[in-house]
């Protein structure tokens, strides 16, 4: 064969792209081997029965963009899935391979250019470009971003409703700065973020008030809504406010700290009646309809209110974020408060940290800075804000960081890791964890379950509480099963059960695996139970720990709730009947009271065990004594937000848990990104 046929035939080669067979193929290996989803599958074949004669690439986009949304992504990017096409499905930690058949995304795209692959998606009839006729093209290509067309509709939803609230001025309060120095009267802080916050949000009908825990986002929101509600009671038409969060654990840490926040308020009573102190999630905000997306309210039927805050916004997914904005009157106000430093949602979105991008620079114009310094009498010349502009930054100058940490100081070991893992610098991090002087972290090497390290850590040592605490107060504080079914001993021995628990939780980045949590449910179970502490740890036994995965309203329970089966004496059913003890989970109130409910086990299908609850789980929590424990090989998961969430969900002591050296650092070094075009819609130039 001649130089020039070898050429010709390599160039032919150089060009070639993966056929109709070869991508159905891969496909369903990919499934087989748990790298693709069956529901990504199903797409694929969906479009396939739409346009038979689909060509492969289209169809492999489709296959890759729904498994993104599985991970967070809203969209495909295509340059970015082309710069590492593998990172687009599950592949298996490493070290684990599949068979020699299944080829790797970056095998079939090597030769496919990003350029050439917009070109085909915008030459099929199963897709759609911006402001084009979308009918029956299910998928949606802009730019170099491929969407299904519900999340493309769900992100246009998202930015043309913000850009009408941010362009909505509000009346303002008479007398602001006045008002705002009564309701911070004796602050501190120079500049005092949080009295900006308030003077901000109190202009707009959308705000953002972002800040690390302990930054004082609950006691900034309460006087915010004495500020908004004042004028109103006065003219006798108090505004109606509503409060809500993502789930049923966060609106209940809320509505306890709110009623503690509104209870210290100095203001007129007539006043702090009218700020409610009851949170709500968002479903039932919404009025979520059974086996459907859909919710009562929407914007043929809004929302009955004026002002609505939403707490830990950051768990909030795009869905939600347009069904929520969809369903708010047109002169309502939204407030979001939530730490654009934590894990994002885990469905499809990270809403809050794209609408934060500038948070941390500010980026206030000209014309904000002097109205904020004139309305709060704060100056925040050198702050070290970064300048901006009212047309590149319009989302900025309706959003406030807080920055100061009443919680964790400079002496804070929490605090301090918190900084330099949100900062990106494993470095720094692994020296705070090494360093003597802070009392309140620890780290730990485990060499495997058995590890005594292990079990000390799990029963609490060192004056640090672990899982033994609340089941020695199962065990020692029981009341006599001679106690009357209605005595009140019973409900109070609960709550404490209840409050001893809550001192200390495993945490996880995995849900599989030795070290995830299916697997260290299990080892902590039958540790406690070796130890004496605990039954055998077979289907319902007393001081099993369950959490909620999905909202029973019938039972008025909410996903992320916690309950512990115990034994408690029941009244007698029928005339003649003896009481007698029976095993129920015990949960604490959503409704701020100290109060606890009693369930039968048998009511309960959507629960699972919880010793140890993923990171994503436990956002909206605080425990005493959080442990992170890490797998013993690398994850797309691990990622600095989740290591950083892990951290701030300790209120006293964090321990570190590592199986392996270096998985911390390379945790910590990688941010979570999730692909959308959000962020793009409010970048500056």
């Amino acid at each position: 064969m001649s130089n020039d046929m070898q050429l010709d035939l390599l160039a032919d080669l150089s060009v070639t792209e993966p056929d109709l067979d070869a991508v159905l193929h891969q496909v369903q290996q990919w499934v087989e081997v748990g790298w693709l989803r069956a529901l990504d599958r199903a797409l694929v074949q969906f479009l396939l029965d739409m346009q038979p004669h689909a060509e492969p690439l289209v169809l492999l986009a489709a296959a890759l963009t729904s498994h993104q949304l599985g991970h967070g992504h809203v969209c495909l990017d295509l340059a970015e899935t082309l710069h590492n096409p593998d990172a687009s499905l599950s592949l298996p930690p490493e070290g684990q391979q599949a068979g020699h058949d299944v080829r790797l995304p970056s095998e079939l795209l090597r030769t496919v250019t990003a350029a050439r692959w917009a070109e085909v998606l915008s030459a099929s009839s199963l897709v759609a470009r911006p402001g084009a006729d979308q009918q029956n093209r299910p998928l949606i290509l802009q730019d170099s971003r491929l969407y299904l067309r519900r999340y493309w509709n769900y992100e246009r939803q998202v930015s043309s409703a913000l850009r009408e609230r941010l362009a909505t001025r509000m009346s303002l309060p008479d007398n602001l700065p006045a008002q705002l120095d009564a309701l911070f009267a004796g602050s501190r802080q120079h500049p005092d973020w949080q009295k900006l916050a308030c003077a901000l949000a109190a202009r707009g009908a959308f705000s953002i008030i972002t800040g690390g825990p302990g930054t004082g986002k609950t006691t900034t929101v309460v006087r915010l809504l004495a500020l908004l509600q004042g004028p109103a009671v006065e003219a006798g038409q108090p505004l109606r406010i509503h409060l809500a969060a993502p789930t049923g654990k966060a609106a209940a840490r809320l509505t306890e700290s709110i009623g503690g926040q509104i209870g210290s308020l100095q203001i007129d009573p007539a006043v702090r009646d009218q700020i409610p102190r009851e949170v709500t999630t968002l479903h039932r905000l919404l009025g979520s309809l059974p086996d459907t997306r859909r919710f009562r309210h929407h914007a043929g039927n809004p929302l009955a209110l004026d002002v609505l805050v939403v707490d830990e916004a950051s768990m909030i997914d795009l869905e939600m974020m347009a069904c929520l904005l969809d369903a708010l009157p047109p002169r309502a106000r939204l407030i979001l408060l939530g730490d654009k430093d934590q894990l994002a949602s885990v469905e499809a979105g990270a809403v809050l940290g794209d609408l934060c991008r500038d948070a941390e620079a500010g980026r206030y114009s000209e014309e904000t800075r002097r109205w904020l310094e004139q309305a709060s009498g704060q100056s925040i010349a050198g702050s070290g804000l970064e300048p901006g502009d009212d047309r590149h930054h319009r989302l900025a100058q309706q959003t406030v960081m807080l920055r100061h940490s009443h919680r964790f100081g400079a002496d804070s070991g929490i605090g301090q890791l918190a900084r330099a893992v949100n900062r990106a610098d494993p470095a720094a991090a692994r020296q705070i964890l090494s360093d003597q002087r802070y009392g309140d972290i620890r780290q730990y090497s485990l060499s495997g379950e058995r590890d005594p390290a292990w079990a000390s850590l799990l029963l609490g040592s060192d004056g640090l509480p672990g899982y033994a605490s609340y089941l020695q107060q199962l065990q020692e504080q029981r009341p006599s099963p001679q106690q009357s079914a209605e005595d009140p001993v019973w409900e109070d021995w609960a709550r404490q059960v209840l409050q001893a628990f809550d001192r200390f939780q495993v945490l996880c980045a995995l849900r599989r695996g030795p070290w995830g949590v299916e697997g260290l449910n299990q080892h902590i179970a039958g540790l406690l139970h070796r130890r004496g502490l605990l039954p055998e740890p077979s289907g319902w036994y007393e001081g099993r720990p369950v959490l909620v995965t999905r909202n029973d309203y019938s039972l008025g329970l909410m996903n992320g709730d916690i309950g512990i089966a115990l034994r408690i004496r029941e009244p007698a059913l029928q005339p003649g009947e003896q009481e007698r003890l029976m095993l129920r989970v015990a949960f604490p109130r959503n409704d701020g009271s100290r109060g606890v409910r009693f369930v039968l086990p048998s009511r309960l299908t959507e629960v699972e065990t919880v010793f140890a609850m993923t990171v994503h789980k436990s956002q909206g929590s605080e425990f005493a004594h959080a442990l992170l424990v890490l797998p013993d090989s690398r994850s797309p998961l691990l990622t600095k937000e989740l290591v950083y969430t892990a951290i701030t969900r300790a209120s006293a002591h964090f321990s570190l848990g590592e199986t392996r050296s270096g998985i911390f650092e390379a945790a910590v070094s990688q941010p979570v990104r999730r692909i959308s075009g959000l962020a793009l819609d409010w970048a500056g130039p």
